[in-house]
């Protein structure tokens, strides 16, 4: 593991003689942590905490996630208390760097020195509206209301912040330029003698030829910008990922939500030599391995990014050979690409790399269990859920609901039941979708004649509705139909032509699939305990027509009717944003 001191050497007195990078420090710390040394990065920033402001927000930083990874309610005390001491450290400064600005500008002062109190300035500004996020997430945590008020409008503060500097900064660029391009453009042949001799004067003594008039440097200019330019995109991207019906609401708090600039401006960010960059390379693999494929964004297939978070992947291979997290990207990339067996490889691998580092091993278990589940090994899946439901804090839950279904799915029906009972008294958060879906179905699969097959169907809906089914291979998919087939309980008869025209649209039977989901859609007997059968289907069955130019206009139809006539169903705000986005990426191809 490399040595945190290494980029740095002697003590923090030393320090005060000896003027050390900040910038570079903070990417190097930034890299220790992605590299899997949590513990050395975290020495290193609380080494140089109070050098610099970039320093403490890196202390800061390590420290939310900390918390964020434990969920432990001493560490997210210790994460508040850190941001909140960085962002009083920017703040109290912060009004001095704008006098000091003042006072130089009018005393007539070199222009370079206000230039680099500029630079100053802007850091501290993007600094704090960073602390002010990562406090808002804090504050989300605790699930209040009196929480979520108080974190939206710590969040508007933030994105006012982000969007101020980002501006300055660009304008900043743009002067830039401009005065390198005006410069160019003056050759020295065309100025007269005394023109010739100001030149002279002015340029051999003054800045470096990267430096402006203003003292501010591109390459300075340049970092700054990816430092603003994550926070700017992830505000673009998430807001635009907000169900349509939300929105309103957030647009009236003033947020944006594009998400091709969002995109855009994590891309800058992740080529920037900035602390942030490598965080900025990670959500872009987020958004491309994760939430793209999951929420079928821009109206495209899981396939969609594959090829950007490959090129990721290639371009930091050499940075990152030892990162739990970029082999989990790994593997969240052959998944996708159906290579099951190289991703559960990867996916251990990580789990292997990540030893210190429990909630990445617990990010790991879950892919693990997924693959299982798609393999249909339904043991290893079992047994994958089953750490999770003992050692996560996040959604036990839920987790107990996998455990069942996979551990009933290997015939163990009186282990499953047991289980099945577990998920009722581990079933906290009433309003969370998954944990109440879980519960239901837990008390549903209780209280029927529980079987082997019946288990195997509740594995396929999970496959279903998390979009795994793309990921199977045709005899699983195969495998899945003869279950499915063979199951007579009438309460889940819609479910099981929901499924199955699922499994044959992924392989590519339109007929049949189109004919399953108008059974689906019929269905009223099994309406009361699978609510979102119907609207599923006719989202299903629109997507089918939409891809044929002679019935989009029945396609478009039914999507707008499972948008507008049902109401009150499980995973609701899902189906609409993948509606929301198959009819807005309908909109973009009808324009010329």
């Amino acid at each position: 593991m490399a040595d945190p001191t290494e980029a740095a050497p002697g003590s923090v007195e030393d320090e005060k003689t000896e003027r050390i990078n900040d910038a570079e420090l903070a990417l190097k710390g930034i890299n220790m942590l992605l590299n899997n040394g949590f513990k050395e990065s975290d020495e290193l920033f609380r080494t140089y905490r109070n050098h610099s402001p970039l320093m403490s927000f890196g202390a800061s930083f390590v420290s939310f996630l900390n918390a964020m990874m434990t969920f432990e309610e001493e560490k997210m005390q210790m994460a508040f208390e850190d941001l909140k001491a960085t962002e009083r450290l920017c703040e109290s400064e912060n009004t001095g760097v704008i006098e000091t600005i003042k006072n130089k500008i009018k005393r007539s002062m070199d222009s370079q020195r206000s230039g680099v109190a500029a630079v100053d300035r802007l850091q501290r500004q993007i600094i704090i509206a960073d602390c002010q996020v990562y406090l808002a997430v804090l504050s989300f945590i605790k699930q209040e209301l009196s929480s979520y008020i108080k974190g939206g409008w710590i969040l508007r503060k933030a994105w006012k912040m982000y969007n101020k500097c980002y501006s300055d900064i660009t304008h900043l660029q743009e002067g830039n330029r401009r005065r390198a391009s005006e410069q160019q453009a003056t050759p020295t042949s065309s100025l007269s003698s005394s023109d010739l001799s100001h030149h002279s004067r002015s340029s051999s003594p003054g800045p470096s030829p990267s430096q402006r008039l203003d003292g501010v440097s591109p390459e300075a200019l340049d970092r700054l910008k990816g430092s603003v330019s994550f926070g700017y995109g992830l505000f673009h991207l998430c807001i635009s990922m907000v169900p349509p019906h939300l929105l309103k609401i957030v647009n009236l708090l003033g947020f944006p939500g594009d998400r091709h600039q969002g995109l855009s401006a994590l891309t800058y960010a992740s080529e920037s030599k900035d602390m942030k960059a490598p965080l900025a390379t990670l959500a872009l693999l987020w958004y491309h391995t994760v939430v793209q494929p999951f929420f079928a964004l821009d109206g495209t297939d899981t396939q969609a990014g594959l090829m950007e978070a490959k090129s990721i992947l290639r371009q930091r291979e050499s940075i990152y050979p030892n990162s739990s997290l970029f082999m989990f990207f790994k593997g969240r990339v052959q998944r996708l690409e159906c290579q099951i067996s190289s991703a559960l490889t990867s996916f251990r691998d990580a789990l292997d790399l990540a030893s210190d580092q429990r909630e990445i091993q617990h990010v790991c278990l879950y892919e693990i269990g997924w693959c299982s589940m798609i393999e249909l090994n339904y043991r290893e899946a079992y047994r994958a859920f089953e750490r999770l439901k003992t050692e996560s804090r996040w959604s036990q839950c839920y987790y107990a609901y996998l455990t069942g279904v996979c551990q009933g799915a290997t015939g163990d029906l009186e282990g499953a039941i047991s289980v099945f009972k577990d998920v009722q008294r581990l079933f906290k958060r009433k309003n969370n979708q998954i944990e109440l879906f879980s519960m239901k179905r837990a008390e549903k699969l209780r209280s029927t004649s529980l079987s082997k097959e019946l288990c195997i169907l509740s594995v396929i809906e999970i496959l279903y509705l998390w979009k795994a089914l793309a990921n199977c291979s045709t005899p699983k998919l195969q495998a899945m139909t003869q279950v499915l087939q063979g199951i007579e309980d009438a309460s889940s008869a819609g479910l099981k032509n929901l499924l199955l025209g699922a499994i044959n649209k992924c392989l590519n039977n339109t007929k049949d699939a189109i004919q399953y989901f108008h059974l689906a859609a019929r269905d009223e007997v099994g309406r009361l305990s699978n609510s979102y059968v119907q609207p599923y289907s006719c989202y299903e069955l629109g997507c089918v027509l939409l891809n044929a130019p002679e019935s989009v206009g029945r396609g478009r139809m039914l999507m707008l009717q499972a948008k507008e006539d049902y109401a009150g169903y499980d995973f609701e705000n899902r189906l609409h944003v993948r509606i929301h986005s198959a009819l807005a990426s309908m909109r973009a191809e009808a324009q010329p």
